[in-house]
């Protein structure tokens, strides 16, 4: 089943140094572009991630410190990255939890303030586990009936994504509507304010932060309570996309 779409929809894989958000870095990037009237533009770049790569990440998927030595940083590439997913919905595969937060903190260091909340976001991982508990690979051949060649590299895992996604409205027409909106809605766990889920919505849409001390508090009202909490959580290794929802929250009292 072909997707129908009001507008672009890039789906996208990183492949990265590690899976720390605020730490690790991009190192291959692919995106498929599919528009509203069928027609697809794809494209691939491999990012020197301006450090070293660990070899137990390059045994994942193949790309080692000698293959980007001389390709592009990320900040080199961003413009082009977000002329290509500027007016488009985003999907992926695990992308809510990972991929999204990554994309969100590598445009903030080059200073790009690419604004995510704009964009609906489709997870064909979580529908997948809603569904039938698996892996990407099991996944694409449980709903495609083909082997994942060249598993870990971003194109191929980009491109079974979409064939993954088409596989789905196919065999759950009961359950999946052909509609981004309602999608993004599905393959949402839970309701993020900054994507890492440090900070949540609670059910009258107000930010609450979901972790240590505070957690299920009111963003607003510990700021009040606790004027320092915030320097703390600017000053530590929070993703750089947490850190800006959090300014925001806390200018919007100070003019509120």
């Amino acid at each position: 089943m072909e997707l129908k779409l009001k507008r672009p929809i890039c789906f996208f894989d990183l492949e990265t140094t590690g899976v720390n958000i605020t730490n690790d870095r991009v190192v291959e990037i692919s995106i498929l572009k599919v528009f509203p009237n069928g027609n697809k533009e794809s494209r691939t770049w491999l990012v020197n991630p301006e450090r070293l790569i660990p070899k137990e990440t390059t045994a994942l998927h193949g790309i080692d410190d000698e293959k980007v030595a001389n390709e592009p940083t990320f900040k080199q590439l961003a413009h082009r990255i977000h002329d290509m997913i500027k007016d488009s919905d985003l999907a992926g595969y695990n992308s809510n939890k990972f991929d999204i937060p990554m994309l969100a903190e590598e445009f903030l260091r080059a200073d790009i303030d690419f604004d995510f909340t704009k964009r609906l976001a489709v997870d064909v991982q979580n529908i997948f586990h809603k569904m039938e508990q698996r892996t990407l690979s099991a996944a694409y051949r449980f709903y495609c009936g083909k082997t994942l060649e060249d598993a870990h590299t971003a194109e191929a895992d980009t491109l079974a994504t979409y064939e993954i996604l088409k596989a789905q409205l196919d065999r759950y027409p009961d359950e999946l509507e052909n509609d981004i909106a309602q999608l993004s809605s599905f393959s949402n766990r839970f309701r993020a304010a900054d994507f890492a889920g440090f900070i949540t919505l609670n059910d009258e849409d107000e930010e609450v932060f979901s972790f240590g001390k505070y957690r299920g508090k009111k963003v607003e009202d510990v700021f009040e309570q606790d004027p320092g909490y915030y320097g703390w959580m600017q000053k530590a290794e929070f993703p750089l996309y947490t850190k800006k929802v959090l300014t925001a929250i806390k200018l919007r009292k100070l003019q509120g």
